[in-house]
């Protein structure tokens, strides 16, 4: 198991262990939220798993038919998950503008809110983990999945104003709350949908990274112009195109000792996946 497929591990038995008690505790005492919140947790397990299929496809090495690797896997799953949490934030939406007009009255006790708090602070701890895995490794799936634990938080926190209001007699800021977590979810969702787009379609990096490309290639010894720098994302990963000018009194042998150091420093940079240097000779 890689450093990859641990926190999704970990997502898939969490979201079942947590799902599976919410549901039971909201059956046993008759409460749509808890029911409602466990289920959620369940529909987390699906993009989990998802997930982990993606991580697998796109680590495999390049091939026949996938001559530039399967990196573009992993967006598109990405891609896939926000949908499904832009889909959540409705479902959540659509069930707290429905108790907003409920008139539903529930007896809440001490287990009911246990069971809360804890999927509240073990979600998080999730999102955290997989979060700190995704920015370190730059795996759109994982930030994905944690943004999806943190959905789960959002409304595991709804649950909980709603059953403590619920408790001192107040039956709809539950559903005020729900509402607000839905539209904040849906942001994060099409932010989401929005860099997996970017890295399928092949657009370009940032404008501050040829600043970082063109400097780089300057660096290394007899390297006296930079010009047409070319980049385009391949799924997560940067691939980077330049032509180095060099003076016309060096050898061939040092001409590509520069086209060499000049690509394995530029693949040293963090996300660049590979670089094709063209030197050119200049007076």
């Amino acid at each position: 198991m890689n450093e990859k497929e641990k926190p999704i591990i970990v997502s898939i038995v969490g979201n079942i262990f947590l799902g599976v008690i919410k549901i039971i505790v909201g059956y046993i005492y008759s409460s749509i939220s808890l029911i409602s919140d466990g289920v959620h947790s369940l529909s987390d397990v699906l993009t989990s798993v998802l997930g982990y299929i993606g991580i697998k496809i796109a680590s495999k090495p390049a091939d026949k038919s996938h001559p530039l690797g399967h990196s573009r896997f992993e967006p598109l799953i990405a891609f896939l998950m926000g949908l499904a949490l832009f889909f959540t934030a409705c479902e959540i939406g659509k069930f707290a503008i429905e108790r907003l007009f409920s008139k539903e009255v529930i007896t809440v006790n001490i287990i009911m809110l246990t069971v809360v708090i804890i999927s509240i602070i073990s979600k998080e701890l999730m999102t955290q983990y997989s979060l700190y895995v995704g920015k370190k490794l730059n795996s759109q799936i994982l930030i994905a999945d944690a943004y999806h634990h943190r959905s789960d938080v959002l409304s595991s926190i709804v649950v909980l104003i709603g059953l403590l209001l619920e408790k001192f007699g107040v039956s709809y800021g539950d559903a005020i709350a729900g509402i607000i977590v839905s539209i904040m979810i849906a942001k994060v969702s099409i932010e989401i949908i929005i860099t997996s787009v970017k890295y399928l379609t092949g657009s370009s990096p940032p404008e501050d990274f040829y600043e970082i490309v063109k400097k780089e290639a300057l660096s290394v010894d007899k390297v006296i112009g930079v010009h047409d720098i070319k980049a385009h994302y391949v799924g997560p990963k940067i691939y980077v195109e330049l032509h180095v000018e060099v003076p016309s009194n060096i050898t061939a042998k040092e001409m590509h000792d520069i086209e060499v150091e000049v690509k394995n420093r530029l693949e040293k940079l963090d996300n660049v996946e590979k670089a094709y240097v063209h030197v050119d000779i200049v007076d």
